[in-house]
């Protein structure tokens, strides 16, 4: 395993250049950066510490930075040093600007402000946390996403990264044996998503959460036969409905997260081309 030193530098949050570079390190097998992030950067003064801890821990910088020369005195520190120095946005803005023939504002953290979105992902951030695991089921039909699956299929991880993404997500477990709450089956407004995972790998995880809870690995919860008709049970009950069904055993939460948001996306399309009063489903 090869380590290496990487210096994340932001003038916000640090938000962008940490999922760019750890989208990008994804790509590259047995090796480890050592992360070192710097957020809210905005003076030289600031810049001159990061300048120093290079000295310390040389390695790959990448920056998002709007101001110019604070840009420039990185882009210099970095080439006295021989360290690359990786501006993750400058080729995006600069195709932007030209292509709509007009200069970026270079306006600090202006993807943050308090506007209509953030207060909407707020919402939706409290909405999942209140709707997680099948709790308050008489207000899904106030739902964008509502996801169903067995237990530890990734649903709240998967609601709580929709939230982000300012959709209200609320999922419910599939148990067998207990029936899903009666409103489900009629709710209109929310796209309804049904999770499923092989049985090999949910008892995988089934097991470990055991473990980690030192609960007696002998049960039901991890029992092979017990758990294939489980899973299969959930689909059957997810084909009846009609719901997509997603597979999550080779996906990330991102990618199924994603993948739901298609799903949204074609079902609202579909309601805004049908006839009033006439409903269109995925």
């Amino acid at each position: 395993m090869k380590k290496f030193h990487l210096h994340l530098v932001s003038d916000s949050t640090g938000e962008t250049v940490s999922s760019v570079a750890r989208a990008s390190l994804v790509q590259f097998d047995h090796v480890e950066a050592i992360e070192h992030v710097w957020s809210l950067v905005r003076t030289q003064g600031q810049l001159e510490k990061i300048i120093a801890n290079l000295d310390m821990y040389p390695g790959l910088v990448m920056f998002t930075l709007v101001d110019a020369s604070l840009r420039e005195t990185l882009r210099q520190a970095c080439g006295k040093r021989g360290l690359p120095c990786i501006p993750v946005l400058g080729h995006v803005i600069r195709e932007m600007a030209s292509y709509l023939d007009q200069e970026a504002t270079g306006h600090t953290g202006a993807q943050y402000e308090l506007g209509e979105d953030y207060f909407a992902r707020i919402d939706a951030i409290n909405y999942a946390l209140e709707h997680d695991d099948g709790q308050a089921t008489w207000e899904l039909e106030n739902a964008d996403i509502v996801i169903v699956g067995p237990s530890r299929t990734s649903k709240s991880p998967t609601c709580v990264y929709l939230a982000y993404r300012g959709y209200k997500a609320a999922n419910v477990p599939f148990v067998p044996g207990v029936p899903l709450p009666e409103n489900i089956v009629g709710l209109k407004q929310p796209l309804m998503v049904g999770l499923t995972i092989s049985g090999e790998r949910l008892i995988d995880i089934r097991t470990t959460r055991l473990a980690a809870m030192n609960q007696d690995m002998r049960t039901d919860y991890v029992d092979e036969e017990v758990v294939r008709a489980e899973i299969d049970d959930s689909k059957k009950l997810f084909r009846s409905q009609g719901w997509p069904v997603i597979d999550v055993t080779r996906r990330s939460v991102e990618e199924t997260a994603t993948l739901m948001i298609q799903y949204r996306q074609r079902q609202l399309e579909k309601r805004r081309a049908a006839p009033v009063g006439e409903t269109k489903e995925v």
